[in-house]
């Protein structure tokens, strides 16, 4: 799967208003995976003292205009809005963020 190598660093966190967390996230390594791949996927987070946390990203969240495959590819940054699974965050600055492994999917192993 295209994409499926990639690596971000979280440069942004808040609370968001209704429920669950505000992330900005920059690519650090791999390709930009495809948007339409990203929404809904299990991601998982990991701090920089190494707790890890299960994260489901629920939306994008438009802060400069409606999010385009090629903007994210040139820019590099996408914000997204995700439900933490297994409540082990939050999640905040300079934590790693990846997709999970089917193996550590909310349904795998």
């Amino acid at each position: 799967m295209s994409g499926a190598g990639y690596r971000f660093a979280v440069v942004d966190a808040l609370d968001a208003p209704h429920d669950g967390r505000i992330l900005r996230l920059r690519l650090v390594s791999g390709e930009a995976p495809r948007l339409g791949r990203l929404k809904s996927r299990e991601l998982v987070a990991t701090s920089p003292t190494g707790r890890i946390c299960r994260l489901s990203v629920k939306d994008f969240a438009v802060l400069g205009g409606k999010v385009r495959q090629e903007r994210f590819r040139k820019e590099r940054q996408i914000t997204v809005r995700v439900r933490e699974i297994d409540q082990t965050g939050p999640v905040g600055l300079k934590w790693e963020v990846r997709a999970a492994t089917s193996r550590e999917m909310s349904g795998g192993g």
